[in-house]
C-alpha cells in the first residue's frame, strides 16, 4: 500500500510539473532584427500621419474661422451706391414710347422710328435719276439706313441694361449683406460660394461693359462714315471745279454778254 501510494504521488508530481516546463520553455524571448525594424519603422509612420492630420486639422479650422472675428465687416459696405434709374415716359407726350424703349428695350425699333424723320418714296424717286446721281443718292441713303440700325441697336441695349441694372443691383445688395454677416457658423464652403457669386456678377458687368463699348464703336463707324461722305462731296465739288471751271466760266460770260446785249427797258 504504500509503494503504490508513493507510485501515485510521483506521478501527480510528474503531472503537475510537466506542464509548467513546457510553459516555461515556450516564453524563450526571441529577438528578430527584421521584426523589429518593420515595428519600428510603421510606428514612425503612423506617428507622422497622425502629425499630418493634425496640422491639416488645425488648417482647416484656421481656414474656417471668419474675419469677423478680428473686425466689424460693416466697413467694408458701400454706402449710398447710385441707383438705376428710369427715364420718365409718362409724362412727356411726344417722345413717351422713346422713353420707354431707353427703360426697357425695344428690339423692333417702332419706339425710334416714330419720332425719326422717315424717307419719303427713296426708291422709286432714284428710278429718275442718271447712273452718276443714282450712286450719290444711293450712298447717302445708305448712310442713314445705317445710322438707322446703330440706333435701333443701341436703344435696345441701353433699355435691357438698363432694366436689367436695377435687377443686377439687388443681386449685389444681396450677396454684399451676406458678405458682411457677421455669423461665425458659415463654413469655408460658403465663402467660397460667395465668391463665385461674385465672380459671377462681375462676369456680367464686363459683359454689359462690352456690349456698351460696342453700341459706341457704332456710332463712331456712322460718325467716321458721314464725316467721310462730306469730305467725299467736297472733294467732288473741287474737282469738278478743277476740270470743268474754265468752260462753265466761259459759258457763264457768253450767256451774261448775251443777256445784256438783247436786254432792253421794258
Amino acid at each position: 500500500m504504500t509503494g503504490t501510494n508513493a507510485m501515485r504521488h510521483y506521478i501527480a508530481v510528474l503531472a503537475i510539473v510537466g506542464p509548467t516546463s513546457h510553459a516555461a520553455q515556450a516564453q524563450m524571448v526571441v529577438h528578430d532584427p527584421a521584426v523589429t525594424m518593420r515595428n519600428t519603422l510603421t510606428a514612425v509612420f503612423q506617428e507622422y500621419l497622425a502629425a499630418t492630420e493634425r496640422e491639416q486639422h488645425g488648417r482647416l479650422r484656421r481656414m474656417a474661422m471668419r474675419l469677423s472675428l478680428h473686425t466689424n465687416l460693416d466697413k467694408y459696405a458701400a454706402r449710398d451706391v447710385p441707383r438705376w434709374r428710369i427715364h420718365d415716359f409718362e409724362t412727356p407726350f411726344f417722345a413717351r414710347d422713346y422713353n420707354a424703349a431707353l427703360n426697357y428695350g425695344d428690339p423692333t425699333g417702332a419706339a425710334y422710328l416714330a419720332i425719326s424723320h422717315p424717307i419719303v418714296g427713296g426708291s422709286t424717286l432714284l428710278d429718275r435719276l442718271t447712273p452718276g446721281a443714282r450712286r450719290s443718292f444711293a450712298a447717302r441713303l445708305a448712310t442713314l439706313d445705317v445710322a438707322d440700325a446703330a440706333a435701333i441697336s443701341a436703344t435696345h441695349d441701353t433699355g435691357q441694361l438698363r432694366f436689367n441694372g436695377r435687377r443686377e443691383q439687388r443681386a449685389i445688395d444681396v450677396l454684399e449683406e451676406t458678405v458682411i454677416d457677421g455669423s461665425l457658423e458659415q463654413s469655408a464652403t460658403a465663402v467660397l460660394d460667395k465668391i463665385s457669386g461674385a465672380t459671377l456678377i462681375g462676369v456680367r458687368q464686363r459683359q454689359t461693359r462690352a456690349q456698351l463699348l460696342i453700341g459706341i464703336v457704332e456710332q463712331l463707324l456712322v460718325d467716321s462714315k458721314r464725316a467721310r461722305d462730306t469730305d467725299t462731296m467736297n472733294m467732288n465739288m473741287q474737282l469738278v471745279t478743277l476740270r470743268d471751271g474754265r468752260a462753265a466760266n466761259a459759258a457763264f460770260a457768253a450767256g451774261a454778254g448775251d443777256a445784256l446785249r438783247g436786254w432792253r427797258q421794258p
